[in-house]
């Protein structure tokens, strides 16, 4: 129903997976580590004293969304950031950031008049 206010190219269905897998602070904070690097499943769960059944859950999680990218190299897997279904949330965010602007403006002309007596 509102699909014909979201700003052409970007698919609803990929927007809500990337929305839900951010939705959670533990795969936040992964999405974080992986900015600055590849890292292995155990080093992801380290921070968060979790199992390697409960990180790599989460992983899937941000696999589904196109946020992470799994290498398996013998009994290693090691996860990478695909920044390309980041982008589409951005830009998502983008195109209601002129209402946004609207209203800041708005707000700073009311804010700015002169009282009146």
């Amino acid at each position: 129903m509102v699909e014909h206010l979201l700003p052409p190219a970007l698919l609803p269905t990929q927007l809500d997976a990337v929305f839900h897998a951010l939705a959670d602070q533990t795969r936040r904070a992964m999405v974080q580590r992986l900015a600055q690097s590849t890292c292995t499943v155990s080093e992801l769960a380290r921070p968060f004293a979790m199992s390697l059944a409960a990180a790599s859950k989460h992983l899937r999680v941000l696999e589904g969304a196109g946020l992470v990218h799994r290498r398996v190299e013998g009994r290693q897997h090691f996860c990478s950031l695909d920044a390309a279904a980041l982008r589409s949330a951005q830009d998502w965010l983008r195109y209601y950031e002129q209402y946004w602007s609207r209203s800041f403006d708005a707000l700073d002309r009311i804010a700015t008049q002169e009282p009146r007596p």
